[in-house]
């Protein structure tokens, strides 16, 4: 039988034949001449003998009767592929059920050799990826990082030339990293750009390709599309970027950021990628200042559509949300609960194939950004493809994102301002008070959080298609914090030991203007940096939890995985522990940038009933160290609450600021986050 751990290989260097060396220690597939394609089946000998002279590894391919491949195959290689384009979507779905409906791992090789050397292959990252996530017998395969078979989506397209001259010039062993510069999109001249750290990091928008990976749009098995509460996730993990955007605006000095929200005027923020894409090879599209979204005719993707269905869409989505219900495709009512609601009507803005009815409500979210990524050809006359809001991998690179996001948010918001305050029962744990919180970085003086920037190391090569082998590295800068610790007093009046579930939340504590906060806008703005479960025994309790340990992120090493580094021993329990998922906010972003004089914050700790909040599962070794804004890889989401509880409501009357809102369960801390912008440190 096939070693699963082959399939991995068919991710290395996408753009050569599945028939060169893949992998460190250098392995080849045995490809049966029929596999070959039309350019290599002639010298099919010539070439499998040339490249499997020096490989260590020999992977045997069965010839077996193949599945049809027309409809994936009808994406040419040459073209972008964006899951927010409903005929990529539904050519993704094709080639996932092809991939999931392979009896053994034997079949899934051979149809994934086949298909690799055919299909475009950013589809076949995707919908590969999707199958191994999923299928049974490759659950605890570990995915390479995306940044590393595809660095064209996430590094300026200069770096490409200086890394192919290194590899080719300087041996293995001696080679330097390529430095990727800080800012190279714009300059000072563009306030936007002040915020080049958030928008452009590889992390960030790592995490936002593999939540979409995670939550796919469209598979013929329902179950990988309809997760527990997949639709309640997309609105909280969007909601939880426009917080933290407005965290990053703040320590730039900008206000918060405008919706989107007339599809008629021009959007005044242009954006300029600086960036080629290798499969394509063609730079992404620039848009300009103030360009304007026309309706769209490209017969190429099978997309008509005016500006005016997109308005249509919304005010029925609007309509739904003030009556309270929607309908689905039978006629059926599904009310827009307390509860379930939010879940519904996530599902219908993100438009996966588990909307309620996707005829009436349309595909709201991904025509928004199909539409703001044709801006500039939006008939195709220029044969342009799309710009970076068109691929959820490079979306977030762009202001106009957030702009979108922001009126995404705000029709969510419109349904939960609708919701019955929490009311004071709903919020206190009898017998459970906060007597104290302190934060303090390590080696700093308490409630004041340090920032700085850190330059890492990422390995291109696997993504580097007809370079010499061996490893070859990009160094870029990203925003770093100062690990910290938090110290929280509890303390159980109760006769009896009981657990709760401790809540952490970060937000500013002033507007833009400098002026104190009506809770019902600064609860928009709290950014969730922590969840976690306590048994808190009878009397005083101290609570400690390290920075690191957040239900929100993941380590950099995750976000950037090298699998074949450090790997532990086959079959073992520390293999189990390394497989872990990809999909999870960086750890090195887990704090706003601040300010150098010190951005003011306020650190909201609660402690809710964990009778109210406890799910009932088995969570071990489930991926659920990031669950907050990824859920728990086939569980149910690890919290009974809402998301974002207690912020996801309008607060109670009389409440109208967060020191008013406070029950005895809840504490409030002022803490500075302080930016030395001119300390650059190494990763070690």
């Amino acid at each position: 039988m096939a070693d699963r751990k082959n399939l991995l290989l068919l991710f290395d260097r996408p753009n050569e034949p599945v028939f060169m060396e893949k992998g460190k220690s250098p392995t080849v597939f045995d490809v049966p001449d029929k596999f070959l394609t039309d350019r290599y089946r002639p010298i099919g000998n010539e070439v499998q003998s040339r490249f499997g002279e020096k490989a260590e590894h020999r992977v045997p391919v069965r010839e077996i009767s193949l599945p049809d491949l027309r409809i994936p195959m009808s994406l040419g290689r040459e073209e972008q592929f964006s899951l927010f384009v409903p005929r990529h979507r539904r050519i993704a779905g094709r080639l996932i059920d092809i991939f999931l409906g392979m009896k053994t791992i034997d079949d899934l090789q051979s149809v994934a050799v086949y298909a690799r050397d055919r299909v475009n292959p950013y589809l076949f990252n995707y919908a590969l990826s999707v199958a191994l996530l999923h299928r049974p017998d490759t659950k605890g395969l570990d995915l390479p990082s995306f940044a590393m078979n595809f660095p064209d989506k996430f590094v300026d397209s200069t770096v490409f030339r200086q890394v192919r001259e290194e590899a080719t010039v300087v041996p293995e062993g001696s080679r330097m990293p390529i430095v990727v510069p800080r800012d190279y999109t714009a300059s000072d001249l563009e306030p936007e750009h002040r915020l080049w750290y958030f928008r452009e990091d590889m992390g960030i928008n790592l995490h936002h390709w593999h939540w979409h990976l995670v939550y796919p749009f469209e598979a013929s098995d329902r179950t990988i599309v309809a997760k527990d509460r997949r639709g309640e996730l997309f609105y909280y993990m969007h909601q939880q970027i426009i917080a933290r955007y407005n965290m990053e605006r703040f320590s730039n000095n900008l206000s918060r950021v405008v919706r989107f929200n007339n599809f008629r005027e021009p959007i005044a923020e242009g954006y300029f990628p600086k960036m080629d894409s290798l499969v394509a090879s063609r730079a992404w599209p620039p848009r300009f200042d103030n360009t304007r979204l026309s309706d769209l005719n490209r017969e190429l993707d099978q997309i008509n559509l005016d500006i005016a269905d997109l308005e249509r869409w919304r005010d029925r989505v609007f309509e739904a949300i003030h009556q309270g219900f929607v309908v689905d495709g039978s006629g059926n009512r599904i009310e827009l609960d307390d509860m379930r609601g939010i879940d519904v009507l996530g599902n219908m803005m993100e438009a996966s194939v588990i909307s309620p009815n996707q005829a009436v409500y349309g595909d709201f979210h991904n025509m928004g950004h199909v539409f703001i990524s044709y801006a500039h050809d939006p008939d195709h006359r220029h044969l342009e493809s799309f710009g970076v809001m068109g691929d959820s991998a490079t979306a977030m690179r762009d202001p106009v994102f957030y702009r979108w996001h922001a009126y995404i948010d705000d029709i969510f918001q419109e349904h939960k301002t609708r919701l019955t305050p929490y009311t004071l029962p709903q919020l206190q744990y009898d017998g459970i008070s906060i007597s104290g919180i302190q934060v303090a970085s390590d080696g700093g003086q308490p409630n004041i959080l340090s920032t700085f920037w850190q330059q890492s190391d990422v390995d291109l090569s696997r993504g580097m298609d007809f370079v010499p082998r061996g490893n070859v590295f990009a160094r870029f800068t990203h925003l770093q914090h100062t690990p910290f610790t938090y110290t929280i007093n509890v303390n159980n009046e109760g006769g009896a030991q009981r657990f709760g579930t401790v809540r952490i939340f970060l937000g500013p504590k002033t507007d833009e203007r400098g002026q104190p906060w009506l809770l019902r806008d600064q609860r928009l703005m709290m950014v969730e940096l922590d969840k976690f479960v306590v048994q808190l025994n009878p009397g005083q309790n101290t609570v400690r939890r390290r920075s690191n340990e957040s239900s929100v992120t993941i380590p950099f090493e995750r976000t950037f995985r090298n699998l074949d580094s450090n790997r532990p021993g086959e079959g073992s329990a520390e293999e189990l522990e390394f497989n872990f998922c990809g999909c999870g906010w960086p750890q090195h972003m887990l704090i706003p940038k601040g300010l150098p004089e010190g951005m003011r914050c306020e650190l909201f700790v609660m402690v809710s009933n964990y009778e109210d909040d406890r799910v009932d599962q088995d969570l071990v070794g489930a991926c659920s160290d990031a669950a907050s804004y990824c859920g728990v890889r086939d569980r149910l989401y690890p919290d009974r609450r809402p998301m974002g509880y207690p912020f996801d409501r309008l607060p109670r009357q009389n409440a109208e600021r967060l020191v008013n809102f406070l029950t005895p369960n809840m504490s409030v801390v002022d803490v500075t986050i302080r930016h030395d912008p001119n300390r650059t440190v190494m990763r070690q």
